[in-house]
Protein backbone atom coordinates (compact mmCIF):
# COMPACT_ATOMS: atom_id res chain seq x y z
CA UNK A 1 0.00 0.00 0.00
CA UNK A 2 2.80 2.42 0.83
CA UNK A 3 4.69 1.69 -2.40
CA UNK A 4 1.52 2.16 -4.49
CA UNK A 5 0.74 5.44 -2.76
CA UNK A 6 4.28 6.69 -3.47
CA UNK A 7 3.90 5.79 -7.16
CA UNK A 8 0.64 7.66 -7.27
CA UNK A 9 2.18 10.76 -5.70
CA UNK A 10 5.20 10.75 -8.11
CA UNK A 11 2.89 10.13 -11.08
CA UNK A 12 0.68 13.04 -10.03
CA UNK A 13 3.73 15.30 -9.98
CA UNK A 14 5.53 14.03 -13.08
CA UNK A 15 2.58 13.90 -15.46
CA UNK A 16 1.71 17.62 -15.30
CA UNK A 17 5.39 18.51 -15.59
CA UNK A 18 5.84 16.35 -18.68
CA UNK A 19 2.68 17.76 -20.26
CA UNK A 20 3.78 21.34 -19.57
CA UNK A 21 7.23 20.66 -21.05
CA UNK A 22 5.69 19.02 -24.09
CA UNK A 23 3.29 21.90 -24.65
CA UNK A 24 6.15 24.36 -24.25
CA UNK A 25 8.12 22.57 -26.96
CA UNK A 26 5.11 22.64 -29.24
CA UNK A 27 4.72 26.38 -28.68
CA UNK A 28 8.39 26.92 -29.44
CA UNK A 29 8.04 25.03 -32.70
CA UNK A 30 4.75 26.65 -33.75
CA UNK A 31 5.74 30.16 -32.63
CA UNK A 32 3.43 32.85 -31.23
CA UNK A 33 -0.20 33.03 -32.38
CA UNK A 34 -0.52 35.15 -35.53
CA UNK A 35 -1.92 38.67 -35.11
CA UNK A 36 -4.77 39.94 -37.24
CA UNK A 37 -3.69 42.18 -40.12
CA UNK A 38 -5.67 44.93 -41.80
CA UNK A 39 -6.81 44.33 -45.40
CA UNK A 40 -4.98 46.00 -48.27
CA UNK A 41 -7.83 48.50 -48.69
CA UNK A 42 -7.06 49.97 -45.25
CA UNK A 43 -4.89 53.06 -45.68
CA UNK A 44 -4.59 53.74 -41.95
CA UNK A 45 -6.31 52.84 -38.69
CA UNK A 46 -5.72 54.49 -35.35
CA UNK A 47 -7.30 55.04 -31.95
CA UNK A 48 -7.46 58.60 -30.63
CA UNK A 49 -7.83 59.29 -26.93
CA UNK A 50 -8.50 62.88 -25.83
CA UNK A 51 -7.22 64.12 -29.19
CA UNK A 52 -3.98 62.12 -29.12
CA UNK A 53 -3.16 59.17 -31.38
CA UNK A 54 -2.34 55.95 -29.64
CA UNK A 55 0.80 54.23 -30.97
CA UNK A 56 0.54 51.42 -33.48
CA UNK A 57 -1.81 50.52 -36.29
CA UNK A 58 -4.18 47.91 -34.87
CA UNK A 59 -6.75 45.86 -36.73
CA UNK A 60 -9.90 47.91 -37.11
CA UNK A 61 -11.97 45.47 -35.03
CA UNK A 62 -9.47 45.58 -32.13
CA UNK A 63 -9.25 49.35 -32.44
CA UNK A 64 -13.02 49.73 -32.25
CA UNK A 65 -13.22 47.45 -29.20
CA UNK A 66 -10.56 49.52 -27.48
CA UNK A 67 -12.26 52.80 -28.39
CA UNK A 68 -15.56 51.63 -26.89
CA UNK A 69 -13.86 50.64 -23.64
CA UNK A 70 -11.87 53.88 -23.29
CA UNK A 71 -13.28 57.21 -22.25
CA UNK A 72 -13.04 60.09 -24.79
CA UNK A 73 -11.71 57.71 -27.45
CA UNK A 74 -12.68 56.96 -31.03
CA UNK A 75 -11.20 55.08 -33.98
CA UNK A 76 -10.51 56.54 -37.42
CA UNK A 77 -10.42 53.95 -40.18
CA UNK A 78 -9.42 55.07 -43.68
CA UNK A 79 -10.30 52.89 -46.71
CA UNK A 80 -9.46 53.33 -50.38
CA UNK A 81 -11.70 51.56 -52.90
CA UNK A 82 -12.53 48.57 -50.68
CA UNK A 83 -13.94 45.36 -52.15
CA UNK A 84 -17.32 43.89 -51.30
CA UNK A 85 -15.91 41.37 -48.81
CA UNK A 86 -13.83 43.95 -46.96
CA UNK A 87 -16.66 46.46 -46.82
CA UNK A 88 -19.12 43.84 -45.59
CA UNK A 89 -16.74 42.89 -42.75
CA UNK A 90 -16.22 46.55 -41.87
CA UNK A 91 -19.96 47.12 -41.92
CA UNK A 92 -20.55 44.25 -39.49
CA UNK A 93 -17.86 45.57 -37.16
CA UNK A 94 -19.13 49.14 -37.04
CA UNK A 95 -22.83 48.34 -37.29
CA UNK A 96 -23.51 49.83 -40.73
CA UNK A 97 -26.73 48.87 -42.46
CA UNK A 98 -26.87 47.26 -45.91
CA UNK A 99 -27.67 50.53 -47.70
CA UNK A 100 -24.67 52.27 -46.18
CA UNK A 101 -22.39 49.39 -47.19
CA UNK A 102 -23.79 49.42 -50.73
CA UNK A 103 -23.24 53.19 -51.00
CA UNK A 104 -19.65 52.80 -49.84
CA UNK A 105 -18.92 50.31 -52.61
CA UNK A 106 -20.09 52.63 -55.42
CA UNK A 107 -18.59 55.89 -56.62
CA UNK A 108 -19.93 58.96 -58.41
CA UNK A 109 -22.28 60.03 -55.61
CA UNK A 110 -23.62 63.56 -55.35
CA UNK A 111 -22.51 65.53 -52.25
CA UNK A 112 -25.07 64.95 -49.53
CA UNK A 113 -25.61 64.26 -45.82
CA UNK A 114 -27.75 61.33 -44.69
CA UNK A 115 -28.68 59.53 -41.49
CA UNK A 116 -28.46 55.73 -41.25
CA UNK A 117 -29.74 55.01 -37.77
CA UNK A 118 -27.12 56.32 -35.35
CA UNK A 119 -24.60 56.88 -38.15
CA UNK A 120 -24.30 60.07 -40.21
CA UNK A 121 -23.02 59.78 -43.78
CA UNK A 122 -21.36 62.79 -45.40
CA UNK A 123 -20.50 62.48 -49.10
CA UNK A 124 -18.05 64.87 -50.76
CA UNK A 125 -16.52 65.04 -54.22
CA UNK A 126 -12.77 65.17 -54.63
CA UNK A 127 -11.05 67.23 -57.32
CA UNK A 128 -7.53 67.42 -58.67
CA UNK A 129 -5.85 69.42 -61.41
CA UNK A 130 -4.22 67.38 -64.19
CA UNK A 131 -1.03 69.00 -65.45
CA UNK A 132 -0.81 69.39 -69.24
CA UNK A 133 1.57 71.16 -71.59
CA UNK A 134 -1.16 72.40 -73.92
CA UNK A 135 -4.92 72.27 -74.15
CA UNK A 136 -6.30 69.92 -76.78
CA UNK A 137 -9.74 68.70 -77.80
CA UNK A 138 -9.33 65.68 -75.46
CA UNK A 139 -7.28 67.13 -72.61
CA UNK A 140 -8.24 66.04 -69.10
CA UNK A 141 -8.00 69.10 -66.91
CA UNK A 142 -9.99 68.08 -63.81
CA UNK A 143 -9.89 64.62 -62.23
CA UNK A 144 -12.73 63.96 -59.79
CA UNK A 145 -13.62 61.23 -57.32
CA UNK A 146 -15.52 61.03 -54.06
CA UNK A 147 -15.00 60.41 -50.37
CA UNK A 148 -17.62 59.21 -47.89
CA UNK A 149 -17.34 59.92 -44.18
CA UNK A 150 -19.35 57.73 -41.79
CA UNK A 151 -19.64 59.33 -38.36
CA UNK A 152 -20.66 57.17 -35.40
CA UNK A 153 -20.51 57.53 -31.64
CA UNK A 154 -16.99 56.10 -31.33
CA UNK A 155 -15.73 55.91 -34.91
CA UNK A 156 -15.06 57.84 -38.07
CA UNK A 157 -14.90 55.79 -41.25
CA UNK A 158 -13.63 57.38 -44.49
CA UNK A 159 -14.04 55.58 -47.83
CA UNK A 160 -12.37 57.16 -50.84
CA UNK A 161 -12.81 56.40 -54.54
CA UNK A 162 -10.54 57.73 -57.26
CA UNK A 163 -6.91 58.82 -57.46
CA UNK A 164 -7.42 62.35 -56.16
CA UNK A 165 -8.13 63.62 -52.68
CA UNK A 166 -5.73 61.46 -50.65
CA UNK A 167 -6.52 61.80 -46.94
CA UNK A 168 -3.06 61.08 -45.55
CA UNK A 169 -2.22 64.82 -45.43
CA UNK A 170 -5.56 65.41 -43.70
CA UNK A 171 -4.72 62.92 -40.95
CA UNK A 172 -1.22 64.31 -40.51
CA UNK A 173 -2.50 67.86 -40.29
CA UNK A 174 -5.33 67.26 -37.85
CA UNK A 175 -3.10 65.11 -35.62
CA UNK A 176 -1.09 68.28 -34.98
CA UNK A 177 -4.27 69.85 -33.59
CA UNK A 178 -5.26 67.72 -30.58
CA UNK A 179 -7.72 70.36 -29.45
CA UNK A 180 -9.80 69.77 -32.58
CA UNK A 181 -9.45 65.98 -32.46
CA UNK A 182 -10.57 66.00 -28.84
CA UNK A 183 -14.07 66.88 -30.11
CA UNK A 184 -14.46 63.32 -31.34
CA UNK A 185 -15.33 61.74 -34.72
CA UNK A 186 -16.89 64.95 -36.07
CA UNK A 187 -13.41 66.47 -36.05
CA UNK A 188 -12.55 64.01 -38.84
CA UNK A 189 -15.54 65.22 -40.85
CA UNK A 190 -14.42 68.82 -40.41
CA UNK A 191 -10.84 68.00 -41.43
CA UNK A 192 -12.00 66.17 -44.58
CA UNK A 193 -14.36 69.00 -45.56
CA UNK A 194 -11.64 71.59 -45.02
CA UNK A 195 -9.20 69.60 -47.16
CA UNK A 196 -11.69 69.18 -50.00
CA UNK A 197 -12.48 72.91 -50.05
CA UNK A 198 -8.77 73.73 -50.06
CA UNK A 199 -8.39 71.45 -53.09
CA UNK A 200 -11.28 73.24 -54.80
CA UNK A 201 -9.57 76.60 -54.33
CA UNK A 202 -6.25 75.17 -55.51
CA UNK A 203 -7.81 73.72 -58.67
CA UNK A 204 -9.64 77.00 -59.25
CA UNK A 205 -6.29 78.82 -59.24
CA UNK A 206 -4.91 76.47 -61.93
CA UNK A 207 -8.08 76.87 -63.97
CA UNK A 208 -7.74 80.62 -63.86
CA UNK A 209 -4.34 80.41 -65.53
CA UNK A 210 -5.75 78.11 -68.22
CA UNK A 211 -8.54 80.59 -68.85
CA UNK A 212 -6.07 83.44 -69.18
CA UNK A 213 -4.10 81.52 -71.80
CA UNK A 214 -7.26 80.66 -73.74
CA UNK A 215 -8.43 84.26 -73.60
CA UNK A 216 -5.08 85.49 -74.90
CA UNK A 217 -5.13 83.02 -77.77
CA UNK A 218 -8.68 84.01 -78.76
CA UNK A 219 -7.99 87.74 -78.87
CA UNK A 220 -4.43 87.50 -80.20
CA UNK A 221 -3.65 88.86 -83.65
CA UNK A 222 -2.99 85.42 -85.16
CA UNK A 223 -6.06 83.90 -83.42
CA UNK A 224 -4.84 80.32 -83.27
CA UNK A 225 -7.44 79.21 -80.70
CA UNK A 226 -9.45 76.18 -81.71
CA UNK A 227 -13.09 76.26 -80.66
CA UNK A 228 -12.90 72.54 -79.76
CA UNK A 229 -10.22 73.34 -77.18
CA UNK A 230 -12.43 75.99 -75.62
CA UNK A 231 -15.37 73.62 -75.52
CA UNK A 232 -13.26 70.91 -73.89
CA UNK A 233 -12.17 73.33 -71.15
CA UNK A 234 -15.79 74.33 -70.64
CA UNK A 235 -16.75 70.67 -70.19
CA UNK A 236 -14.05 70.27 -67.55
CA UNK A 237 -15.26 73.39 -65.75
CA UNK A 238 -18.81 72.04 -65.78
CA UNK A 239 -17.57 68.77 -64.24
CA UNK A 240 -15.75 70.75 -61.57
CA UNK A 241 -18.86 72.83 -60.98
CA UNK A 242 -20.96 69.69 -60.43
CA UNK A 243 -18.49 68.52 -57.80
CA UNK A 244 -18.35 71.77 -55.84
CA UNK A 245 -21.73 73.49 -55.96
CA UNK A 246 -23.88 70.68 -54.46
CA UNK A 247 -21.74 70.64 -51.29
CA UNK A 248 -23.26 73.92 -50.10
CA UNK A 249 -26.55 72.35 -49.03
CA UNK A 250 -25.02 69.51 -46.92
CA UNK A 251 -22.69 71.90 -45.09
CA UNK A 252 -25.57 74.25 -44.36
CA UNK A 253 -27.65 71.31 -43.12
CA UNK A 254 -24.85 70.22 -40.75
CA UNK A 255 -24.66 73.69 -39.25
CA UNK A 256 -28.42 73.79 -38.75
CA UNK A 257 -28.63 70.37 -37.07
CA UNK A 258 -28.98 70.24 -33.31
CA UNK A 259 -28.02 67.20 -31.26
CA UNK A 260 -27.20 64.86 -34.15
CA UNK A 261 -24.74 67.15 -35.93
CA UNK A 262 -21.28 68.45 -35.04
CA UNK A 263 -20.63 69.51 -31.44
CA UNK A 264 -21.00 73.24 -30.75
CA UNK A 265 -17.23 73.65 -30.44
CA UNK A 266 -16.82 72.70 -34.11
CA UNK A 267 -19.58 74.93 -35.49
CA UNK A 268 -17.28 77.86 -36.10
CA UNK A 269 -14.82 75.61 -37.93
CA UNK A 270 -17.57 74.29 -40.18
CA UNK A 271 -18.76 77.86 -40.72
CA UNK A 272 -15.26 78.78 -41.89
CA UNK A 273 -15.31 75.86 -44.33
CA UNK A 274 -18.68 77.02 -45.65
CA UNK A 275 -17.41 80.56 -46.23
CA UNK A 276 -14.38 79.28 -48.17
CA UNK A 277 -16.65 76.99 -50.16
CA UNK A 278 -18.78 80.00 -51.08
CA UNK A 279 -15.65 81.73 -52.35
CA UNK A 280 -14.80 78.68 -54.46
CA UNK A 281 -18.35 78.55 -55.84
CA UNK A 282 -18.19 82.23 -56.80
CA UNK A 283 -14.90 81.75 -58.60
CA UNK A 284 -16.14 78.71 -60.51
CA UNK A 285 -19.32 80.56 -61.49
CA UNK A 286 -17.27 83.47 -62.85
CA UNK A 287 -15.08 81.03 -64.79
CA UNK A 288 -18.16 79.47 -66.37
CA UNK A 289 -19.48 82.88 -67.41
CA UNK A 290 -16.08 83.91 -68.75
CA UNK A 291 -15.83 80.72 -70.80
CA UNK A 292 -19.29 81.40 -72.22
CA UNK A 293 -18.15 84.87 -73.25
CA UNK A 294 -14.94 83.52 -74.79
CA UNK A 295 -16.89 80.85 -76.65
CA UNK A 296 -19.37 83.39 -78.00
CA UNK A 297 -16.54 85.72 -78.99
CA UNK A 298 -14.77 82.95 -80.86
CA UNK A 299 -18.01 82.01 -82.64
CA UNK A 300 -18.47 85.66 -83.63
CA UNK A 301 -14.89 85.75 -84.90
CA UNK A 302 -15.48 82.64 -86.97
CA UNK A 303 -18.63 84.20 -88.45
CA UNK A 304 -16.70 87.36 -89.34
CA UNK A 305 -13.85 85.33 -90.82
CA UNK A 306 -16.29 83.32 -92.92
CA UNK A 307 -17.97 86.54 -94.08
CA UNK A 308 -14.59 87.97 -95.06
CA UNK A 309 -13.76 84.82 -96.98
CA UNK A 310 -17.07 84.99 -98.80
CA UNK A 311 -16.47 88.64 -99.77
CA UNK A 312 -13.01 87.79 -101.08
CA UNK A 313 -14.43 84.94 -103.10
CA UNK A 314 -17.16 87.19 -104.47
CA UNK A 315 -14.63 89.92 -105.38
CA UNK A 316 -12.36 87.52 -107.27
CA UNK A 317 -15.40 86.00 -108.93
CA UNK A 318 -16.44 89.46 -110.17
CA UNK A 319 -12.96 90.14 -111.54
CA UNK A 320 -12.96 86.78 -113.30
CA UNK A 321 -16.46 87.42 -114.63
CA UNK A 322 -15.34 90.54 -116.54
CA UNK A 323 -12.64 88.58 -118.30
CA UNK A 324 -15.10 85.81 -119.09
CA UNK A 325 -17.61 88.32 -120.46
CA UNK A 326 -15.14 89.99 -122.83
CA UNK A 327 -13.71 86.66 -123.96
CA UNK A 328 -17.17 85.28 -124.43
CA UNK A 329 -18.32 88.17 -126.61
CA UNK A 330 -15.31 88.00 -128.91
CA UNK A 331 -15.53 84.25 -129.02
CA UNK A 332 -18.95 84.26 -130.73
CA UNK A 333 -17.33 84.31 -134.21
CA UNK A 334 -19.98 86.48 -135.82
CA UNK A 335 -19.13 87.78 -139.30
CA UNK A 336 -19.72 91.40 -138.44
CA UNK A 337 -18.24 92.42 -135.07
CA UNK A 338 -16.50 95.67 -134.15
CA UNK A 339 -12.75 95.63 -134.35
CA UNK A 340 -12.57 92.18 -135.94
CA UNK A 341 -10.73 93.57 -138.90
CA UNK A 342 -8.58 95.93 -136.87
CA UNK A 343 -4.88 95.10 -136.78
CA UNK A 344 -4.61 95.78 -133.05
CA UNK A 345 -7.96 94.34 -132.02
CA UNK A 346 -6.48 91.34 -130.16
CA UNK A 347 -4.13 93.53 -128.13
CA UNK A 348 -6.97 95.99 -127.50
CA UNK A 349 -9.18 93.23 -126.11
CA UNK A 350 -6.44 92.04 -123.79
CA UNK A 351 -5.82 95.62 -122.66
CA UNK A 352 -9.54 96.08 -121.98
CA UNK A 353 -9.64 92.92 -119.89
CA UNK A 354 -6.57 93.89 -117.89
CA UNK A 355 -7.88 97.41 -117.31
CA UNK A 356 -11.21 96.07 -116.05
CA UNK A 357 -9.47 93.61 -113.73
CA UNK A 358 -7.15 96.26 -112.25
CA UNK A 359 -10.00 98.71 -111.80
CA UNK A 360 -12.21 96.20 -110.04
CA UNK A 361 -9.32 95.02 -107.86
CA UNK A 362 -8.62 98.56 -106.67
CA UNK A 363 -12.29 99.20 -105.99
CA UNK A 364 -12.61 96.00 -103.97
CA UNK A 365 -9.43 96.75 -102.02
CA UNK A 366 -10.74 100.22 -101.21
CA UNK A 367 -14.03 98.81 -99.93
CA UNK A 368 -12.29 96.16 -97.80
CA UNK A 369 -13.38 93.15 -99.76
CA UNK A 370 -9.80 92.23 -100.70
Amino acid sequence: MGRSAARTRWGGRLLPALMARLLGQVDEVAGPAPRRANPDAVVDCAVYVAGRREPGRPHYADAYDRARRTRRAFVWLGLHEPGAAVMAAVGRTFGLDELAVAQALADGHRPTVQRHGDVTLLVLRTAGYVEHTELTATSEVIDTGDVMVFIGDRFALTVRHGATGALTPVREDVQRRPGVLAEGPWAVAYAVCARMVDLYLEVAGHLERDLERVEESVFARDRDADIQHIYQLKREVVEFKRAVLPLQAPLRALLEQRGEGPPPALHRWFADVESRLTRAVDRIGSYDELLNSILQSRLAQLAVEQNNDMRKIAAWAAIAATQTAVAGVYGMNFAHMPELGWRYGYAGALLLMATAAVTLHRLFRRSGWL
